[in-house]
């Protein structure tokens, strides 16, 4: 078959997972193609929340405030409501995103940036402008079919769905980003776990102006909990904010194992009616979709010369925010090793290591979605609806909660353990920012240290080999910069103190030696980067004349506690190492 175009890497869907890796790829200065099948960027906001991680890799781009320009702010995501309509009772609400004042600070020591709210129709055009600015091919309306692989590349059939055209691009790489429903996916005969389509959901997305009953408990979320469902007859829905305060999106259940059912606009007005609490209020329906909730995730990520990323890998609800964010990381933790070996810098063993570090995190992200997604039915079990019969018994049980009676009383009681429970949804910062790596790319020194406080809901700084490089500022006296600021995506960087100052003669030959970019920042008092409020000092848990190895995605490569009687050779053998060189 004889290709009409070559490139280094083929990236296939426009999603956040495969136009962050075009992003990525193009920005380290790697020859990609991305095509989609589709005409344009998302066409509804499914993703939205947008999580510190992900927000770090923008921020390292160069995009971070170009995201900020198009994103609802942090102040204005979290007082998310559990309600009757949006008009109605409320029964309770809750701190999310870290907005509560006792979780702030976590968020704020972890990372420079903050959750934000930001939908995919706003986020994708801003990925893929700036990947096309940097150097990607982006093709629109151009559909993978098929892949052949041999032991130097791959070649990918490709259809452009406006003539009918078929053609061949020659990658050395290709990346499917295709989605929950990835043909690359299933034509590789990736090993999952799991199972599709467990509950159907359908999205209603809508205009209207609601601004005098939430502006004042500003969130992203609205949970009701509304006898007498239209649909499905689940008895709660979620408002989601798309753009303060007019235009929304709700999500309502349906039957999986019934046919699925048609919402013209006059259903969907009236389940947007309903759930608002508003039979007047005017309406503009903008769109409805079907969708199934899923529990699939892919236990290995590679076959030979073709990787899978995103929801083409893990498969599971929205509870969390935790999908765009963790396909985002995914193509952040895969670019790198890339280009090392595009460039003859690594071994292709490198490559190895993407499925190694990122299948567990997704098999626990998964999970973990799908948890928090049936925790919520102990809100349902605490009013009592499980057990009620007809609307009027539900309506009854939700009352029962404001009674003066033992029966209240304890139901009172049960709500406070409810709603503290959905900290595990809203409120998970250690399943937002904990990632720890084991693999051939990170030269352990032992395992991490037990947890001091709950693993999902905090998470713990460390330095520890695989851990992410942790949060501090630094700087000198006329600028501050996070430490990800000194760990630029193209390189590899030593950090170490003043003590540890011969530490930079011997990065600079291990450069020069293993032809690696490989650069060292030494932090302390007159030199270029001061530890501005001592902070780093007490995180990097390394002597001063210790160092500490950072790899491009920002996660601990190796660490020397003190300074060796041959820095060089140490040096040398961790990075070797991990560009599995030996």
């Amino acid at each position: 078959m004889t290709a009409m175009c070559e490139t280094d890497v083929l990236i296939v869907g426009s999603g956040p997972a495969g136009a962050s890796a075009a992003l990525f790829l193009s920005t380290l200065g790697v020859d990609n193609i991305m095509v989609t099948k589709y005409r344009w960027t998302a066409n509804t906001p499914r993703a939205h929340i947008t999580n510190q991680r992900a927000m770090e890799t923008f921020r390292d781009m160069g995009i971070e405030q170009q995201v900020l320009a198009e994103a609802t702010p942090h102040h204005l995501v979290g007082d998310t409501v559990f309600c009757t309509s949006i008009a109605g009772e409320e029964i309770g609400r809750i701190h999310t995103w870290g907005t509560h004042p006792a979780r702030e600070a976590d968020y704020q020591l972890a990372s420079p940036c903050l959750v934000v709210d930001i939908p995919q129709t706003y986020l994708e055009p801003i990925l893929v402008k700036n990947a096309t600015q940097r150097g990607t091919h982006t093709r629109f309306a151009t559909e993978y079919v098929s892949h052949e692989q041999d032991d130097d590349g791959v070649d990918v059939l490709v259809r452009d769905r406006l003539t009918g055209t078929e053609y061949t691009i020659r990658a050395k790489y290709l990346i499917g980003a295709d989605g929950a429903r990835s043909q690359v996916a299933a034509d590789l005969g990736l090993p999952f776990e799991g199972a599709m389509d467990l509950a159907g959901s359908m999205n209603i997305t809508f205009k209207a102006d609601i601004a005098a009953y939430v502006g004042h408990r500003p969130s992203v979320l609205y949970w009701v909990i509304q006898p007498g469902a239209n649909v499905g007859g689940i008895g709660a829905g979620l408002v989601r904010m798309v753009r303060p305060w007019n235009e929304w999106l709700i999500v309502w259940g349906y039957d999986i194992n019934e046919p699925p059912p048609v919402v013209d606009d006059a259903a969907a007005t009236r389940i947007v009616r309903d759930l608002l609490g508003m039979p007047d209020i005017d309406v503009e329906i903008t769109g409805t979709s079907l969708w199934g909730n899923n529990e699939m995730y892919a236990t290995h990520l590679r076959k030979g010369r073709v990787f899978c990323a995103g929801d083409a890998i893990h498969r599971h609800p929205p509870s969390n925010g935790l999908g765009s964010n963790t396909s985002i990381q995914d193509s952040y933790n895969l670019a790198w090793k890339l280009a090392l070996v595009l460039r003859g810098q690594a071994e292709p063993s490198l490559l190895d290591t993407y499925s190694t570090e990122r299948a567990p995190v997704a098999e626990r992200i998964v999970k973990r979605a799908n948890q928090s997604s049936r925790e919520f039915v102990r809100f349902f079990e605490v009013l009592g609806l499980l057990d009620a019969t007809s609307e009027e018994e539900m309506r009854a049980a939700i009352e029962e909660r404001k009674a003066n009676t033992p029966a209240g009383a304890a139901k009172r009681a049960a709500l406070i353990e409810a709603m503290e429970l959905k900290n595990y949804e809203f409120n998970a910062h250690g399943m937002d920012l904990g990632q720890f790596y084991e693999s051939d790319a990170v030269v352990s020194d032992g395992p991490l240290p037990e947890p001091a406080r709950d693993e999902v809901l905090y998470y713990e700084m460390s330095t520890v080999p695989g851990s992410h490089l942790p949060h501090a500022w630094v700087g000198d006296t006329m600028s501050k910069r996070a430490m990800m600021d000194l760990v630029p995506y193209d390189r590899f960087t030593l950090i170490t103190g003043i003590a540890g100052e011969a530490w930079t003669d011997a990065a600079d030959k291990v450069a020069h030696d293993l032809g690696v970019p490989l650069e060292t920042v030494v932090i302390g008092p007159g030199r270029a980067v001061t530890d501005l409020y001592y902070d780093w000092a007490k995180l990097r848990a390394v002597e001063e004349d210790g160092a500490v190895l950072v790899r491009p995605d920002k996660h601990i490569a190796w660490r020397s506690m003190t300074m060796p009687s041959d820095p060089a050779d140490a040096l040398r053998g961790a990075l070797s190492r991990v560009l599995g060189r030996g």
